[in-house]
């Protein structure tokens, strides 16, 4: 009985920590930072500081979209001469190539051997000439500023990458069902992302858009899965510090069905595993101190630890039922009834009905389910870097 007891209220604590305490803690934490410290950091603006930039696209078989990206990357507010074009299209079979071939402004990377984005980007990198390089999806689209945005940070020599924002457009049918948890969950994201940069350093940035200083860049492992995340959590690991910019942000469709969706997910998770495997140094707290503690906190627990201590939580739960005080009996049927709301989402989603209520229960189990199957995938390597793309709403 002691035993359950512990497991119950030891899942309990750290599942609330991981997914809603550590928010708290961050927002306490930095009210007293800002009640006890005298010190006022200037207001970042971008006068007079516009140094050239290099934007870099990878894209695989993005002939339905990349002339809409190419068109939106030419229309950046920044100054003629000062952004460079820089896309790779390796292994491509379809238009893509010839399709970015049309514009003069751009330099084209392609061969025909598909080997992943992770070598198509260190096979690039070295033609960068500019202190600056921007990562961004070939499907997305971003606000005219972003650039400025971004580098007005880099003013200080402590930061070494930018993250932006991801938004996940609004969709129809079972697209829009895809989009409403995935956009939900990026909102709370974005406020642990604001949080996290108030407080050190954002935890890895997502390749939807985010920059680096082209000095810090390592090559990237031939079989990294999450090569966004890897690229600046080897930066902050040197020392440097990752800022979060809300308004440079990337537009997204979202996946055209939550089948896609499930699919990106899982890739997402295996890649998770992968991450904390590869970064395992960044455990030590003695060595790395905020870092470790924000990595362990925003990540960590998120991505290895819940997922295992929500069955634990759920079993010890049914155990102490009416062994124990009231309590338990009522926290048992208040997890039955949040797991019956997730059901109720997945089913609604079926047929494309969106329900409100029904987005958190539903996209907090989704992704967890996305934890267990990227396990597998990740311990008998299925996950291969050549992946397929989900298909978005938009194309």
């Amino acid at each position: 009985m002691l035993a359950a007891k512990i497991i119950f209220w030891f899942s309990l604590c750290i599942i609330f920590y991981s997914y809603i305490g550590y928010g708290i803690l961050l927002w306490v934490l930095l009210k007293l930072r800002s009640v006890f410290s005298s010190n006022t950091k200037a207001t970042l603006t971008q006068n007079n500081f516009e140094p050239e930039v290099t934007l870099v696209i990878a894209a695989f078989n993005e002939a339905a979209f990349i002339e809409q990206k190419i068109e939106n990357s030419l229309a950046l507010d920044y100054p003629a001469g000062k952004l460079k074009f820089l896309f790779v299209a390796d292994g491509s079979s379809d238009e893509t190539a010839d399709l970015i071939k049309k514009y003069p402004q751009i330099d084209l990377f392609y061969k025909p051997e598909r080997e992943g984005k992770s070598m198509a980007i260190n096979r690039v990198i070295p033609f960068v000439t500019t202190g600056i390089v921007v990562f961004s999806d070939a499907n997305t689209l971003l606000n005219k500023q972003c650039i400025k945005e971004i580098v007005k940070h880099y003013r200080d020599p402590a930061i070494g990458a930018v993250a932006g924002e991801k938004v996940v457009a609004a969709g129809k049918g079972e697209a829009g069902v895809a989009g409403a948890g995935e956009g939900l969950y990026w909102k709370y994201e974005s406020f642990l992302k604001k949080m996290d940069a108030r407080f050190y350093s954002v935890v890895g940035a997502a390749g939807e858009l985010f920059s680096i200083r082209t000095a810090l860049f390592e090559p990237v492992q031939k079989h990294v899965l999450l090569d966004d995340f890897i690229i600046s959590m080897k930066i902050c690991k040197k020392g440097y510090r990752v800022m979060y910019e809300p308004n440079a942000f990337a537009t997204e469709a979202p996946s055209f069905s939550l089948k896609e969706e499930q699919k990106r997910k899982i890739r997402i998770s295996a890649g998770g595993w992968q991450s904390v495997f590869m970064l395992k140094s960044l455990l030590n707290i003695f060595k790395y101190g905020k870092l470790s503690f924000q990595y362990i906190s925003h990540r960590v627990l998120r991505w290895i630890i819940c997922p295992w201590l929500l069955p634990a939580l759920f079993i010890t739960n049914w155990w102490l039922l009416y062994r124990e005080q009231q309590f338990y009996t009522i926290f048992f049927w208040s997890q039955c009834l949040f797991y019956l709301a997730a059901f109720l989402g997945w089913l609604f989603a079926q047929i494309n009905i969106k329900v409100k209520l029904l987005y958190v229960p539903y996209y907090f189990v989704f992704m967890n389910v996305a934890l267990y199957l990227g396990f597998i995938r990740f311990f008998n390597k299925s996950q291969t870097v050549l992946w397929d793309k989900a298909k978005r709403s938009n194309e």
